[in-house]
């Protein structure tokens, strides 16, 4: 049996002006194109090229503000309150992997979900028409599942130390 060698990833440095220069092909690239290889499944890093200091998680949330701004919109508004609230907040630590392990488990779920749209508007692509209800009953499906493990998770939590902030308000 062979072991897989793991790829590193590309080193992509960021200089004072801004410019984004991908080490592998020796050329400058732009916040689109690291969206690309993002898209692409690319794996790459960010340093500051003064300091080497590793900035990817900046740059990325860099690429999401730009096609947020092009008026491709992801992230609701009140998905992105949701997730205000919870800095500072003792449950914070925990949201980063549990965001990760849903989309996660939403991508292997994906090719359901396009065969639902499939089956839903006999359509191979995703329509701009409304859900569907078999598609939607899907994703509750998911969205519900995805709340059990969490909720499984903060009564595990739980057991050792106070309960969440929010929690804790209400009590009498």
């Amino acid at each position: 049996m062979t072991e897989k060698t793991k790829k590193e990833p590309t080193t992509i440095k960021k200089y004072a002006n801004r410019r984004l220069y991908h080490t592998g092909t020796s050329s400058y690239v732009t916040l689109e194109d690291l969206a690309l290889m993002v898209r692409q499944g690319e794996d790459f890093v960010v340093l500051d090229a003064k300091s080497g200091e590793d900035i990817t998680r900046s740059v990325l949330t860099q690429i999401i503000f730009e096609q947020e701004n092009k008026g491709q919109n992801l992230l609701p508004s009140a998905f992105l309150r949701q997730l205000i609230q919870f800095y500072g907040d003792n449950m914070q630590s925990l949201i980063p992997n549990y965001l990760e392990f849903s989309l996660e488990r939403f991508m292997a779920e994906q090719q359901k979900i396009r065969e639902q749209f499939s089956k839903g508007f006999g359509q191979p692509a995703f329509p701009a028409a409304p859900f569907s209800g078999n598609v939607m009953n899907a994703m509750q499906e998911q969205a519900q599942a995805n709340m059990a493990l969490f909720q499984e998770a903060m009564k595990a939590f739980a057991a050792f130390g106070s309960l969440p902030a929010a929690q804790e308000k209400k009590k009498p």
